[in-house]
């Protein structure tokens, strides 16, 4: 028999549908097994853990078949409870597979302290930024007779002086007393006379 005769026979056809019919249900089984053995649809919607304690994130996984792993504590916030969830990943409502690990962050249980920066005699538009990059907050700004216009001269905290290098909490409230660059040379100089008044010769 001729290679084109086999090729259209039915002997040759039934083997070709056998074959495709095999290769068919082999890939039907496989599908099912890879759905089986990966969970496919049974997903998880991770919950809202923010503000919550690491006993009650425990608690609250386990039911779900969930796990966490804490990742270290962020800097103290004062809207969230002390040792409470911060950050969580992934996210609340994302869809997950069992057992899958819940990545979290908790809160500090308080405000760590930082150094007062020295802002003696920067301008305004220097120290604001300054405070913030430690942390600290601008308070009560205060003008004062000076040349310098916009130029720290004096910290406060809590309505005393401070100086660069003293501890304080952060997000502490920093009072800045700027000059108002009002301040005359003539000022300066009657200033200066009356502390210092020039000795006159007596009259021989």
């Amino acid at each position: 028999m001729s290679l084109r005769k086999y090729l259209t026979s039915r002997v040759f056809l039934l083997q070709v549908f056998i074959a495709v019919l095999i290769i068919a249900v082999l890939g039907y089984l496989f599908m099912h097994w890879l759905t089986f053995t990966t969970n496919h649809g049974n997903e998880i919607a991770v919950p809202n853990l923010s503000k919550l304690t690491e006993e009650q994130v425990e608690e609250k996984l386990d039911g779900l078949d969930l796990d966490y792993v804490l990742l270290d504590s962020v800097d103290y916030r004062s809207d969230y409870p002390k040792y409470s969830v911060v950050q969580q990943d992934p996210l609340p409502g994302a869809k997950v597979k069992e057992g899958r690990k819940v990545y979290i962050k908790i809160n500090s249980s308080g405000f760590s302290s930082v150094r007062v920066p020295d802002l003696i005699e920067k301008t305004y538009r220097e120290a604001v930024p300054t405070l913030k990059a430690l942390g600290l907050e601008e308070g009560t700004i205060t003008y004062i007779p000076n040349l310098g216009k916009d130029m720290v001269l004096e910290m406060r905290y809590k309505g005393r002086d401070i100086k660069a290098g003293d501890k304080v909490l952060k997000s502490s409230k920093i009072d800045l007393v700027l000059g108002d660059g009002k301040a005359s040379y003539e000022e300066d100089i009657r200033t200066d006379s009356i502390a210092n008044p020039t000795e006159e010769m007596p009259n021989e």
